[in-house]
């Protein structure tokens, strides 16, 4: 009855949040995560919201040769690290949630924290408030018990700690395909679908090689 009251006024139903996603781009070595997350974010047609601390701006010039202006191609909206009155600082502008590709650890621990001091860190504060999803690709070893704690209390408020730990499963034939089967795998915690990964179908079965005889670890009978 009410549902039927409330169509006679000419209430809608709300509307499904928009396919949104913020990146964060943090300087910790692995600037290509980042850039790759945008890139395949853009050719899945996910809105992205860029954001790039100063950190970062050296780990891209360093690694990969590139410049924050040189992502706009692949960004959305792309928000000045000073911004905090950017629409990203707002719980009420409505996102599936934040990526942050690579995480530093200086901006695990604002996010642990709540204080935080950039766009970067207070858009994470607000994704985990408004119970979003929050990756972290957290980029550090090895790890004292500080980053472990950290790393732990950020898993307890809601943060889902991803450090990019190839898959060598998928025979990855470059540095670019570990790190787009990374990236992948961590857009699967947003159901965004990607060619990147290379989904697990069981043990491949193979001939036992040469002198293998009746090895307890070959392969089992057929017959």
């Amino acid at each position: 009855m009410e549902q039927t009251r409330s169509r006679q006024r000419g209430d809608q139903a709300p509307s499904r949040p928009p396919r949104r996603i913020i990146v964060g781009i943090s300087g910790a070595s692995g600037a290509l995560y980042g850039v790759r997350a945008l890139q395949m974010l853009d050719a899945a047609g996910i809105e992205t919201h860029l954001v790039v601390t100063r950190s970062a701006h050296l780990t891209l010039a360093q690694e990969l040769e590139m410049q924050p202006r040189d992502l706009k191609q692949w960004a959305g909206v792309v928000h000045n690290i000073n911004d905090i009155g950017a629409s990203i600082a707002s719980g009420s502008f409505r996102t599936c949630g934040m990526i942050i590709a690579p995480c530093s650890i200086r901006s695990l621990s604002e996010i642990v924290s709540g204080v935080t001091s950039s766009l970067l860190t207070r858009a994470a504060d607000v994704v985990l408030k408004e119970r979003r999803r929050l990756v972290l690709m957290v980029r550090e070893t090895p790890l004292h018990l500080g980053h472990l704690r950290t790393m732990t209390a950020a898993a307890e408020m809601g943060a889902v700690i991803m450090p990019p730990v190839p898959a060598l499963y998928a025979r990855p034939d470059s540095i670019e395909s570990m790190v787009s089967h990374s990236v992948g795998r961590a857009l699967d915690l947003f159901d965004v679908e990607t060619d990147a990964v290379v989904r697990w179908e069981g043990l491949a079965r193979r001939a036992p090689g040469p002198g293998a005889g009746d090895a307890d670890d070959g392969p089992p009978s057929t017959s």
